[in-house]
C-alpha cells in the first residue's frame, strides 16, 4: 500500500481535495495559534483577577486570630467576592489536579491559579465544569473554595469556532456546485471519446472553460478526419472489389467453357483462392464502419451461430450460453465469431461457442481441439497476414491470415479485446472477444 492507493481517482475528488486541505490546514492553524496566544492570555489575566481576591481572602484569614474568626470572614467575604469557601474543607481533595482533555483553558486556570496562590494544594475543573475548586493550605487547615469557572474562563471564542466551521462548509459547499459545473464539460467529453473508441457517435458540444473547449473542438475535429478517412477507404474499396471481382468472373465463365481436365480443375482452384483471398481482404479492411450498433440478444447471436452451422453439418455446438442485451454491431460480431469458428474448423475437428456473461463484461468464447498455438505467437497471430503454419499445420487450409485479424479489429472497434488461449476442455485453442457493458 503507496499513499498515492488512498488518494481519490476521479478529477472531481482530486480537485476537491486540493480545495478542501488549504482551507482545513489554515482553519486549524488559525484556530491553534488563536487558542495559544489571545485565549489563553485571555483566560491568563481573567484568572489573574480571581487570584487577586483569591490573595486578599487568604491574608484576611492569615489574620485572623482564630480559625472561627476565618470562617466568619470568609462568609462576609464570600457574596461580594463571588465565592463559597469551607474552613475546614468538606469533600476530599483530589492526589492531583483534575480537567478534562479538552478543556484547553483549564490548563492555564490551573498554572495561574498555582503561579499566584503558592499554598493551593489541587484544583478540581472536571467534577463540575462550570465550577472551579480549590484546596489551599492554611494555618487553620485545609481551604475549600469554590469559583464560578466562568468568571476565568472566557466563552465567545467558542462562537468564533462555531462560525468558522460553518463558513467553511458553506464555501466548501460552494466550491462543491462550482467544481461540477466546471468538471461536467470534461465528463461529457470523456463519454463522447469512450463512445467513439467502441465505434458509437454521441452527439457532443464543446462547453466549459477555453481549454475544455480547446480539447472539444480537437476531438471533433479528430473524429470528423477518421469518419471521413473511414467513408473515403469503403468507397475505395468498393471500387477495388467491383475492378477485382470482374475479371475474376470473366475467368471462372472462361474455365466453365473449357473441357475438363486437370489442368482446368487446378485453375479453377486457384481462382476460387483469389476471390476468397479478396473477399477476406475486402471484409478486413471494411470492417464494421457502415453498421450502426443496437440492443443485441448475446444468446440468441450465439445460438444463430449453431443453428446455421448445424445446416451445414459443421461440427460446431453450444457451451455456456449467458442472457443479457447490450447494444452492438450484429454483423460484425457475427462476422468475428464466424472467423473464429471457421478458424477452429480449419485446424481441428470440433469447435464450441458460448457467452460469459457478467455485470461488467460481454465474452464470447470460441474453443476448437486442434493444436492451438503457443503463448509466445498468439500475439502475432492476431496481426494481418500472419500465418503460424508451424503450429497450426503447414498444408491444412486456404485462409490468408485475416481470420484472427479481423476478429480483433472487430473487438477493438467495440472497445473491446481479442484473447488467446488454450482450451482446458477440448485441448485446442481457446479465442475469446472480451467487450465491457
Amino acid at each position: 500500500m503507496t499513499f498515492k492507493s488512498f488518494l481519490p481517482r476521479s478529477l472531481f475528488g482530486r480537485a476537491a481535495l486540493i480545495l478542501v486541505v488549504p482551507i482545513v490546514t489554515i482553519q486549524l492553524v488559525v484556530s491553534m495559534a488563536f487558542i495559544q496566544r489571545h485565549f489563553e492570555a485571555v483566560t491568563r489575566q481573567m484568572t489573574d483577577s480571581i487570584v487577586v481576591e483569591l490573595a486578599y481572602a487568604l491574608q484576611m484569614v492569615d489574620d485572623a486570630p482564630s480559625a472561627e474568626i476565618a470562617r466568619v470572614r470568609l462568609e462576609r467575604m464570600g457574596p461580594g467576592l463571588d465565592f463559597t469557601a469551607w474552613l475546614p474543607s468538606e469533600t476530599p481533595m483530589p492526589e492531583a489536579d483534575l480537567r478534562r482533555f479538552w478543556d484547553l483553558s483549564g490548563r492555564e486556570v490551573i498554572d495561574t491559579l498555582r503561579a499566584g496562590l503558592p499554598g493551593v494544594q489541587a484544583v478540581d475543573l472536571e467534577t463540575t465544569p462550570r465550577e472551579a475548586r480549590i484546596w489551599i493550605d492554611t494555618r487553620f487547615g485545609l481551604l475549600e473554595l469554590v469559583a464560578d469557572r466562568r468568571r476565568a474562563s472566557a466563552t465567545n471564542p467558542h462562537q468564533l469556532l462555531v462560525v468558522m466551521l460553518a463558513t467553511s462548509l458553506v464555501m466548501t459547499l460552494v466550491a462543491y456546485v462550482f467544481l461540477r459545473n466546471q468538471l461536467r464539460p470534461i465528463t461529457r467529453l470523456a463519454t463522447a471519446a469512450e463512445a467513439f473508441g467502441r465505434g458509437r457517435h454521441v452527439d457532443y458540444r464543446p462547453s466549459g472553460a477555453t481549454e475544455v473547449r480547446a480539447a472539444g473542438h480537437a476531438f471533433l475535429d479528430m473524429r470528423a478526419r477518421i469518419e471521413r478517412q473511414i467513408e473515403t477507404r469503403t468507397a475505395l474499396l468498393s471500387g477495388v472489389s467491383h475492378d477485382l471481382r470482374t475479371p475474376l468472373t470473366r475467368m471462372r465463365l472462361e474455365l466453365a467453357l473449357m473441357p475438363e481436365g486437370p489442368e482446368t480443375d487446378a485453375l479453377r482452384e486457384d481462382v476460387g483462392q483469389m476471390e476468397r483471398m479478396v473477399e477476406e481482404f475486402l471484409t478486413f479492411a471494411r470492417g464494421d464502419a457502415l453498421e450502426d450498433p443496437q440492443d443485441v440478444e448475446v444468446s440468441a447471436l450465439v445460438r444463430k451461430l449453431v443453428d446455421t452451422a448445424a445446416r451445414t453439418n459443421q461440427p460446431v455446438t453450444a457451451g455456456e450460453v449467458g442472457r443479457a442485451r447490450v447494444p452492438l454491431r450484429e454483423q460484425a460480431i457475427q462476422r468475428a465469431l464466424q472467423n473464429l469458428v471457421d478458424n477452429g474448423l480449419r485446424y481441428g475437428s470440433r469447435v464450441r461457442v458460448g457467452v460469459d456473461v457478467t455485470a461488467k463484461s460481454i465474452r464470447f468464447v470460441v474453443e476448437d481441439d486442434g493444436p492451438g498455438i503457443p503463448a509466445a505467437q498468439r500475439e502475432e497471430a492476431m496481426k494481418p497476414f500472419t500465418r503460424l503454419d508451424a503450429a497450426r499445420g503447414q498444408n491444412t487450409g486456404g485462409g490468408v491470415g485475416l481470420g484472427l485479424a479481423i476478429a480483433a479489429d472487430i473487438a477493438r472497434s467495440h472497445g473491446g479485446l481479442l484473447r488467446l488461449g488454450d482450451s482446458a476442455d477440448l485441448g485446442g485453442l481457446k479465442a475469446e472477444i472480451v467487450l465491457a457493458r
